[in-house]
């Protein structure tokens, strides 16, 4: 069937680790990537009961939001949760592979599916991260300009927001001068040598970095290639945190909160009150509440996200209307977005939906 590493390494390239944030423990946290895959199973979190699931439906990878294991652990005698959940799943030979954050910060990733749920349209990241974007500057002859800058390109540099293939080229005169050992393209060994080059200049993205210097390399003519890394402060408008869209039509509070029940299939909603329309909608998957300014600042009628606490509603101040769904509720649809990207790559792997309500809240209704 496949290698538990295949699915590894298309997840990451759906949400590269690089984009989770500093506390967080993405990745394989048990098990071996080499193993060959029996059937995954696809979970929010993963607890005794989910790998008591696994086990009896004979899949050997959890795909999990939620990383079982946040903090360090120091020892494993299951004396908590934790401990007898990652006990149980290597006695079981079943691997654990965690994606939160770096799936909540990309364009296509939680909160693109709650803006998929919710009917958003022109949907963008609320809260684009600094400093994930580099700029590659390469010298190069006149005569491979077109085949580095191909390479490049299909390596993943070049984009920026909605295009593609975007660069920027100077002419200008390159020096060198061979020693003996040297095996130069142009010119003569001992000799200096003066050349018509291109300064080719593209953005390349921290994730895609490691895969577009090793094109570019390999393109090259040269040598030794003479080429620049620079970071950069600029925005990435396809990495961040939070979304936010509009509704095809504007609907008032309430009808605007059934639509949400409805959506989500929610059971309750915390919310504050609200008098306007509301037309623009800004999400977060989780906790949320760390956003609100800038849902706030993007002009939106509503946020909806989980975990606000009772003095954060009051911050609200009548600007826009909180819409508190609570954190599994905005989260489960997760699921099956990840089970359906990893069938999108992988039709022939069994992919199964957890049946485990890991949700540690209950409502009484």
């Amino acid at each position: 069937m496949g290698t538990i590493k295949q699915v590894i390494q298309y997840l990451e390239q759906l949400a590269p680790p690089v984009y989770q944030e500093s506390y967080d423990n993405c990745g394989l946290l048990t098990g071996s990537a080499d193993c060959e895959l029996t059937k995954i199973l696809v979970t929010l979190d993963c607890t005794e009961a989910v790998v008591d699931e696994a086990i009896a439906k004979g899949c050997n990878l959890i795909v999990a939001h939620h990383p079982i294991i946040f903090g360090g652990l120091k020892k494993l005698n299951g004396k908590n949760y934790v401990e007898r959940t990652v006990i149980k799943a290597i006695k079981n030979d079943i691997a654990i592979y965690a994606i939160h954050t770096n799936l909540d910060n990309v364009q296509h990733g939680v909160n693109a599916k709650i803006c998929e749920k919710l009917g958003l349209i022109n949907t963008k990241i609320l809260v684009p991260k600094t400093g994930t974007l580099k700029k590659l500057s390469v010298f190069v002859p006149q005569t491979h300009l077109q085949v580095v800058q191909e390479a490049l390109f299909n390596a993943g540099s070049g984009s920026i927001g909605n295009y593609s293939e975007c660069s920027f080229y100077s002419t200008g005169i390159g020096t060198f001068k061979g020693n003996e050992k040297s095996n130069a393209f142009l010119g003569e060994v001992g000799k200096q040598h003066q050349e018509p080059e291109f300064k080719l200049e593209v953005l390349v993205d921290d994730a895609r970095l490691n895969n577009v210097i090793p094109a570019m390399l390999k393109a090259h003519p040269y040598e030794e290639v003479a080429y620049d890394v620079y970071a950069i402060l600029n925005t990435n408008t396809t990495i961040g945190s939070g979304m936010v869209g509009e509704l095809p039509q504007e609907l008032s509070a309430e009808a605007f909160l059934k639509h949400l029940k409805s959506a989500m299939n929610l059971n309750v909603i915390r919310f504050t009150p609200y008098s306007d329309k509301v037309k623009k909608v800004a999400v977060c998957g989780g906790s949320g509440s760390f956003l609100l300014k800038n849902a706030i600042g993007a002009q939106a009628d509503a946020y909806v996200t989980g975990d606000f606490k009772y003095h954060e509603f009051f911050d609200a101040e009548n600007r826009l209307m909180i819409a508190d769904i609570g954190h599994y509720e905005s989260e489960i649809f997760t699921i099956n977005l990840l089970a359906d990207e990893i069938l999108k790559k992988f039709p022939t792997f069994a992919v199964i939906l957890s049946e485990i309500n890991t949700n540690p809240i209950n409502y009484y209704i």
